[in-house]
């Protein structure tokens, strides 16, 4: 397996398990949202401005986040589009890109103004690996959201979508 078709299925797995969470969080109701809720609405929030940064980043271009986290995240329901947006980008991007874009480095700045240098590759696992540390905070902070976040492996995935790989 390359891995252009690996980072593909991170990313359609990462979409799949995010439309879950977020029907998860819509199931609770925002209604009167708890201190919790609104805390990991923070935090998605926080995962779809990394993912936003480093989508600029690996297209080269520019952004106008002056920081990774903000202290209110937008309404449930905006937030929800934008993540599924974004998450159709990812998966576009890495249905397409070659094994020599993957491997190329590409200069960034942080937000904090620092220099940074990585593969396409390495922030490509980097914005997979830094969602579903965030997504499983989520469901620390939010119990009743337990039976999604508990699903949010990568196996479960492979074996929900090819019926074959269950043995």
């Amino acid at each position: 397996m390359s891995a252009q078709t690996l980072l593909n299925q991170l990313f359609q797995y990462k979409a799949s398990i995010d439309d879950e969470l977020l029907d998860a969080l819509n199931g609770l109701g925002e209604g009167a949202p708890t201190e919790a809720f609104s805390s990991a609405l923070r935090v998605l929030n926080h995962a779809h401005l990394v993912d936003r940064i480093f989508a600029a980043n690996l297209q080269r271009q520019g952004h106008s986040y002056a920081a990774s986290w903000s202290r209110e995240a937008p309404p449930l329901a905006q937030l929800a589009s934008d993540i599924r947006e974004t998450d159709r980008w990812y998966m576009d991007y890495t249905a397409r890109v070659t094994p020599e874009e993957l491997e190329e480095v590409v200069d960034f700045t942080f937000t904090d103004g620092g220099r940074g240098r990585m593969s396409r590759e390495e922030m490509l696992a980097h914005v997979a690996t830094h969602a579903g540390y965030h997504r499983g905070e989520v469901g620390r902070l939010l119990p009743d959201i337990e039976s999604t976040a508990m699903r949010d492996v990568f196996a479960g995935y492979l074996h929900r979508t090819d019926r074959a790989r269950r043995q």
